[in-house]
């Protein structure tokens, strides 16, 4: 039977099994109709409906975690493992993969600083992850491929849109971001407070919802389209009905709110605080976790829907729970002007509509309902005396929940201070570290600690055991110095290990990719039968810039030293030594270039850098010499050369600067000490490298190419998938500017040398949407190297 109008949604089942609070849920694909969900308990449990076409029974329970379990999502389907994974996030910062018929991980995903809060999947077996850290990971199977980074809080939703390569980030800062390729091409600003959870409407459209109590519709290209009000207090979780635009939010206000064509349709009270999670399976069922444990599946369907006395029973429950009216949820209340019993003879104007009474002193909450138009108590509103500390995680800390945030004052009319405390936290090491936060006096250790232990007395959890053997657990270890806003470079960085690559032999005599293309005529049409060999990939050897004029770089230095200040002048001498390098370095003399020959060298890099490029131009082509790379490249001097030539790849600068330093940099990878360096400092190399793609200099895209192209080759000889990532990105990047064919067919031969002999590889450009990036060049005629290059590739995606 179809959703008719004024169809409602009732109670299917209510299922007991977790301990603790639900926090989050997921459809699933295996068994049909069922879903799995993960909770504080440390479980993650997976149900399948039950032949009464009623309930769900737990067809197992599966333990990875060692603390709460805070996110779940469901991997597709692959060959490897039909049936799909299941991947759930926790406070113990870690991920854990599980196949769906064993209650042990298949594997865990290491990586993340803090609690993992949500989880979301893409294709080919791409997993976004989003942390307290601040940071949001890319992984392929059991492997870290990127790090995104640029939020100032934690990351409490992601999502990874269906179109290849675009992913969002809803964060504790308020705003949103949209990914592509592992850059933040986009920040959708509206929200006034966390953003708490993400739900894709289509590939142009997405919705979000908030602590502002708000939801919001927006484009990709920015706008916000809608923003949906209902809910009165944190919205923690949005989720969309199959095939069509309507959606489900709950929040902090006991309830599940359902929207239909933009409007509020239907709000179902429930007897917990904290409705936390929400997912809807293929039939339009809805299931929601909460703060008692129990989760719910409300249905629709006649056929599906509980029996009376369950139904009453549900009542029942709702009626006798009592209502903190400090949580806002009921609107303010003053209980000396509310109405007696007579006024709920009155009907109501909307469902969901909730109206107070006093009876007896005391104060009932009711909801009306349209479709058995009755008043349904949901409630007893109690006094603020009743209302004990929530242990659910409800206190925000920068953007953090806690268990408790406490309030200390140390000094009489001082400023007093936040203290974030879980209660799987040892207060000891909690109260040293606030005191190490704030600058306090250390003499204050015992009292802090005693204070945190007299104001949790009783709220230490079940296992005792396992908890305080390892102090380091959960959001409470708020390490100063690690403040959200501060990356630091090396820690926030997955592309580690990268350096230890050391190269066979590497050829000095290096072939330009020009001369690597013999193709003449090579367009002519071939038949089926004649197999065009692939010639253009895997490279084997870096890609150099050897083209040089020695009288016109020396005209040109000796022509800009006239117009140096006096502290750069060289003089006739220096002139001299460094025509000598020149002609060494351009094999046009069998000398061998002297160290007096590269310390005057050096002085000349240091010129200004409106008159630097013929000098930086030496270099360049100097590095090229067996004894000039191992020098600047050594362990001893290579710091001074990354950061010269660091500097003048700033997009601000002169163009010149850049195009040369690039070059300088593809030089490098000639001799093996350049190799190791340029290895070693690839993550930033690369990150500055990519910004001169703003300058739409065609002769500085074919150096970015090439550079990446470099990076392609050693990376291809030793197996780092995170260095991959990296050039998979920046070809993603770079390709979207380039204009230049010569460009353009560098990056692709980079691409091929990159994905080749390596399934994970592939799957990550495909991931990254490179196959549809890359499309437009199966059709270029000429050079025919561009389109039949392209081809080769194309066959591997």
């Amino acid at each position: 039977a179809m959703a008719g109008e004024g169809r409602v949604y009732r109670l299917r089942c209510s299922l007991v099994g977790h301990g603790q609070d639900v926090r989050g849920l997921a459809r699933g694909l295996f068994p049909e109709g069922g879903f799995v969900s993960v909770s504080r308990d440390r479980t993650a449990r997976l149900w399948v409906p039950d032949g009464l076409n009623r309930g769900f029974t737990e067809m197992h329970c599966m333990s990875g975690h060692s603390n709460f379990v805070s996110c779940v999502c469901i991997i597709p389907p692959s060959d490897l493992y039909p049936r799909g994974l299941i991947a759930t996030g926790g406070n113990d910062h870690n991920i854990c993969i599980f196949t769906v018929d064993n209650p042990a991980p298949l594997y865990v995903l290491k990586g993340h600083k803090n609690t993992v809060c949500s989880l979301s999947s893409g294709k080919f077996g791409t997993l976004l992850s989003g942390s307290w850290d601040t940071t949001a990971k890319v992984w392929l199977n059991d492997r870290c491929m990127m790090t995104l980074q640029g939020h100032t809080a934690a990351i409490w939703a992601v999502k990874i849109l269906p179109e290849q390569g675009l992913m969002l980030t809803g964060s504790a800062d308020k705003t949103i971001k949209l990914w592509k390729a592992g850059r933040c091409e986009r920040t959708f600003t509206g929200h006034e407070d966390c953003v708490r959870g993400l739900a894709i409407l289509s590939e142009m459209e997405f919705l979000s919802c908030a602590n502002d109590a708000s939801v919001r519709r927006w484009q990709i290209s920015g706008e916000c389209l809608q923003v949906y009000y209902g809910h009165t207090n944190y919205i923690y979780s949005i989720s969309v009905f199959p095939q069509c635009r309507d959606f489900v939010t709950t929040g902090e206000d006991r309830s599940l709110r359902i929207w239909k064509q933009g409007e509020c349709a239907q709000t179902i009270r429930l007897p917990a605080q904290s409705v936390w999670c929400c997912c809807v399976l293929d039939n339009g069922d809805i299931v929601v976790g909460a703060s008692d444990g129990i989760i719910r599946v409300f249905t629709e369907s006649l056929e599906r829907v509980a029996s009376a006395e369950e139904i009453q029973a549900f009542e029942n429950e709702l009626s006798q729970a009592s209502i903190d009216p400090k949580t806002g949820d009921l609107g303010d209340i003053n209980a000396d002007d509310l109405p007696g019993r007579e006024h709920l003879k009155d009907p109501g104007t909307r469902d969901g509509q909730t109206r107070l009474i006093k009876d007896n002193g005391k104060v009932e909450a009711y909801q009306w309902s349209v479709s058995e138009a009755r008043w349904i108590k949901i409630g007893d509103v109690v006094g603020s005396s009743g209302a004990t500390q929530q242990t659910s995680g409800k206190v925000l800390f920068e953007g953090k929940e806690y268990d408790y945030v406490f309030t200390i004052d140390v000094n009489e009319g001082g400023p007093s201070y936040k203290l974030p405390y879980n209660i799987t936290d040892d207060p000891w090491l909690t109260a040293y570290n606030f005191l190490q936060k704030n600058d306090l006096n250390p003499m204050f250790l015992d009292q802090v600690a005693k204070f945190i232990m007299d104001n949790t007395k009783g709220q230490t959890l079940l296992s005792t055991s396992a908890q305080f053997s390892d102090p380091f657990t959960g959001a409470g270890r708020y390490v100063p110095g690690s403040s959200c806003g501060s990356n630091t470079m090396s820690a926030a960085d997955p592309f580690t290990g990268a350096g230890r690559y050391v190269p066979g032999s590497a050829s000095n005599a290096v072939a330009s990719v020009g001369a690597v293309d013999p193709y003449t005529g090579m367009d002519a049409y071939q038949s089926a039968a004649a197999k065009v060999e692939n010639i253009y990939f895997p490279k084997k050897d870096a890609v150099t810039f050897d083209q040089a004029n020695p009288t016109q770089i020396l005209g040109k230095l000796k022509e800009l030293n006239g117009s140096a200040s006096e502290e750069h002048k060289l003089t006739e001498d220096d002139l001299i030594i460094l025509e000598k390098l020149l002609s060494a370095t351009c094999n046009t003399s069998a000398e061998t270039p002297t160290p007096q020959q590269l310390q005057t060298l050096w002085r000349a890099v240091n010129w200004p850098e409106d008159i630097v490029f013929p000098a930086l131009d030496i270099l360049r082509l100097s590095l090229r010499h067996p004894t000039v790379n191992e020098k600047f490249c050594s362990e001893k001097d290579h710091v001074q050369l990354i950061i010269l030539l660091l500097r003048f790849l700033n997009p601000k600068g002169k163009q010149a600067n850049q195009l040369l330093a690039l070059r300088a940099f593809c030089n490098c990878f000639v001799g093996q000490a350049g190799q190791k360096l340029m290895m070693e400092q690839r993550d930033e190399i690369m990150t500055q490298a990519i910004e001169t793609k703003l300058g739409n200099n065609k002769n500085i895209h074919i150096a970015l190419a090439t550079l990446t192209l470099n990076y392609a080759v050693c990376l291809h000889k030793v197996n780092n998938l995170e260095g991959k990532a990296q050039c998979l990105s920046v070809i993603s990047t770079v390709m979207e500017v380039v204009q230049d064919l010569e460009a353009g067919f560098r990056l692709l031969v980079a691409l091929g040398t990159l994905i080749s002999d390596d399934t994970n590889a592939v799957q990550l450009a495909k991931s990254l949407g490179l196959d549809s990036q890359i499309k437009k060049y199966a059709s270029v005629s000429e050079p025919a190297k561009v389109k039949e290059c392209c081809r080769f590739v194309l066959n591997l995606l």
